[in-house]
């Protein structure tokens, strides 16, 4: 059966074909949550001064909600099609009205030398999964590479961790088809302005994920479309001709004359190559040790350490939608927090969940690891997001390329045994932890992580500027948003992998100082959240794509 349902294919091809005809783009309408999405119609034509018949066709290009001083309301962007457009363009005096951009995507290949051996992927998080697919449809037949189970084994591994503490050292919340994003809120909203991530969004949506992300102006999936998402990625590299393995760990580099020849796979198995795209994701510290004792390139890079903190969700939506709150067309609020402290540091909320959960998100024996998930409907009893603070060089105690990653590994390791191990976390009251007291008994907020959380003093796992600075953002954020400052709102720790701790170098041809190999994504240093990072997976694709053709 083709990956493709008939209904999403219908759907992709139609604004394929419709944006060709499209030639105005009209931003500004804004529509209350009671009012029905049928009457930007109206608001199109009044907007134009023309009559409905002039109006030929209409699609969203995007919806956002505005939620300030009090005024809660969506906005579009639509882009139209109506009759003699040139006429109405010149009449019209309006600067929220213009030609619609043409922008289109497409793979090529303009290399000419023949790869008589496969591409090699090392990862299935975001990057390694468009690079796979991008090569994949281009003819290079692929073979990715996944040190982790297919996502049905490795969610069954996930929640026994989850239930009993047992930890799956090569399937758990960081590793495993899909990557560290496959356990999380789904989160497509990112700050690059790039054609290719109109492109990445559509192979979501060809492989199950629901059409409104091709619009929203924060687009996100839920783990629990993620799972199935991930899966029809999978068979549509496999149809195009492409492999996957999983449980199949890179452990080794065959290296010769400063260029790759292949990868060994769990210490045993050797795949020849000439071409390797490393898109191992941030927390894939054995493998950062191995190149680097391969003499491949990489520097230490900040990244910020702090914990989650837990809403209940009706609280953080009365505070951004007012009276509107719980409106279904609304949904759960969000936030986005900025606070720059008296120390010099800055903290900012980050991964923000509503109606989400903290999950245990250790990958590693013996450490305390946090992150968020929500699934679609963000229905859960809080809502939650990272305070973090951001850490560097001078921080680490060391120019090691490691240095960060071993920064990362003292503070989950405190976490750990902080909580008395068992995978349990360490856990505070707001109020507590800004009074430097123990939390004797839980209050409105109930914690959601599993297995399992212990009160305890949160500053013995942190920097101590860490901890300063967070204290001081939360009070000013409760002036910013009401209620932020809960004194029963509960603070879980340690919040470490916000982005990779090491960057592997890489020059102009995206390939790193091993010929052939080519590091991706987040985990390389080069991405910072699953939209970023598919869209260097497909740069890298470029890359390969321009000097080399498929053999044969």
């Amino acid at each position: 059966m083709s990956l493709l349902d008939s209904r999403l294919h219908r759907r992709l091809y139609y604004l394929r074909e419709v944006s060709n005809f499209f030639m105005l783009r009209m931003s500004n309408l804004q529509l209350s949550p009671d009012e029905p999405e049928e009457l930007l119609r109206q608001l199109i034509c009044r907007r134009l001064r023309i009559k409905p018949a002039e109006l030929l066709e209409y699609v969203i290009y995007r919806r956002s909600v505005d939620a300030r001083k009090g005024k809660v309301h969506f906005v579009y962007t639509v882009d139209v099609r109506v009759k003699d457009q040139d006429e109405l363009l010149a009449r019209v005096k309006d600067d929220g009205v213009v030609l619609a951009p043409r922008v289109e995507y497409q793979l090529s290949i303009s290399g000419e030398q023949p790869l008589t051996s496969r591409p090699v992927i090392v990862g299935s998080g975001p990057a390694g999964l468009m690079a796979t697919l991008a090569l994949a449809s281009l003819g290079f037949a692929p073979l990715l590479l996944e040190r982790g189970a297919g996502v049905d084994e490795r969610a069954r591994l996930v929640e026994e961790f989850w239930r009993q503490g047992k930890l799956h050292h090569r399937s758990n919340v960081q590793f495993g088809e899909g990557g560290a994003g496959t356990f999380s809120d789904g989160k497509l909203t990112t700050l690059i302005r790039d054609p290719r991530c109109r492109y990445v969004l559509e192979q979501f949506v060809a492989a199950g994920a629901p059409p409104e992300i091709l619009y929203l102006a924060k687009p996100h999936i839920g783990t629990d479309n993620l799972r199935r998402v991930v899966k029809n990625i999978r068979r549509r590299i496999i149809e195009l001709g492409g492999e996957v393995r999983f449980n199949s760990q890179v452990t080794g580099l065959q290296v010769r004359q400063n260029r790759v020849l292949g990868v060994t796979v769990n210490d045993k198995d050797f795949i020849p190559c000439s071409v390797v795209v490393l898109a191992v994701g941030h927390s894939a510290r054995d493998t950062f040790q191995m190149l680097l004792e391969q003499g491949v390139t990489m520097v230490p890079k900040a990244f910020s350490v702090g914990l989650r903190i837990e809403h209940p969700r009706w609280l953080i939506d009365q505070a951004q939608y007012k009276h509107y709150a719980g409106h279904p067309r609304l949904g759960a609020a969000d936030y986005k927090l900025v606070y720059h402290g008296r120390n010099g540091r800055s903290a900012y909320t980050f991964c923000m969940c509503p109606g989400g959960v903290v999950v245990a998100a250790a990958s590693g024996p013996g450490q305390v690891v946090t992150n968020g998930m929500s699934y679609y409907r963000r229905d859960g009893e809080n809502s939650n997001s990272a305070i973090l603070v951001g850490v560097g060089e001078d921080d680490f105690g060391s120019r090691h390329p490691l240095s960060g990653v071993r920064f990362q590994e003292r503070y989950e390791e405190a976490a750990f045994a902080l909580a008395g191990g068992n995978y349990l976390a360490p856990a505070q009251k707001l109020g507590d932890f800004l009074a430097d007291r123990p939390t004797e008994r839980w209050g409105e907020v109930r914690p959601s992580y599993r297995p399992g959380v212990v009160p305890a003093l949160l500053k013995e796992c942190l920097p101590r500027y860490v901890a300063e600075t967070i204290k001081e953002a939360v009070l000013a954020w409760g002036k910013q948003l009401k209620g932020f400052d809960l004194t029963d709102a509960v603070l879980t720790g340690v919040e470490t992998r916000s982005s990779s701790p090491v960057r592997i170098l890489r020059d102009e041809s995206m390939q790193a100082n091993v010929a052939g190999l080519y590091p991706a994504g987040e985990g390389a240093g080069y991405a910072g959240g699953i939209m970023s990072a598919a869209v260097d997976g497909l740069k890298v694709a470029e890359a390969i794509a321009s000097v080399w053709r498929p053999a044969g």
